[in-house]
């Protein structure tokens, strides 16, 4: 059971640094916005106090630490994730990974975005709240299919 589990921490970990190199391929190539967990830092910092969905999370008491929580946050819910997979998955698809069970991962991990810490930071269900919200949509949904593609590489290393 540990293998397993050392399986899916290094998959979480690989898929979240893929989706992390993504991220900063879309701000220096497409001048996207660069990734700030400052924000889902402070939604965790304030999910202890009962606090879980804000108007705006800019109006949130803010952290001193809530950068450094937000990537810490960012990776322990990859790992998590890379866990799930691990324990979902028989021991054979370890031998032969195919994408397609990391992907269902990525697709369904999407709902916790959507329709937990986008509606928590006060971006609405589903980035409503936001100008564009088919463009937030579409980049979610790109980048945790990239987040399933740095599991699956993960599991062919693993694999060998």
């Amino acid at each position: 059971m540990s293998e397993i589990i050392w399986r899916g921490v290094v998959m979480g970990i690989g898929g979240t640094i893929l989706m992390d190199i993504w991220a900063y391929i879309l701000h220096f190539v497409f001048k996207q916005p660069a990734p700030n967990w400052g924000p889902p830092g402070r939604w965790f910092w304030h999910l202890p106090k009962g606090k879980v969905f804000h108007d705006s999370i800019a109006n949130a008491t803010p952290y001193k630490n809530e950068v450094a929580l937000g990537w810490f946050m960012h990776y322990a819910i990859g790992v998590l994730y890379g866990i799930i997979l691990a324990l979902v998955v028989t021991p054979l698809w370890f031998a032969e990974p195919h994408f397609i069970q990391p992907w269902i991962v990525g697709i369904v991990t999407l709902g916790a975005g959507w329709f937990l810490l986008q509606p928590g930071l006060g971006l609405g269900w589903a980035a409503s709240k936001t100008p564009n919200p088919t463009k937030v949509r579409v980049l979610n949904l790109v980048a945790h299919t990239i987040f399933a593609l740095g599991m699956f590489l993960s599991a062919l290393l693993l694999a060998g």
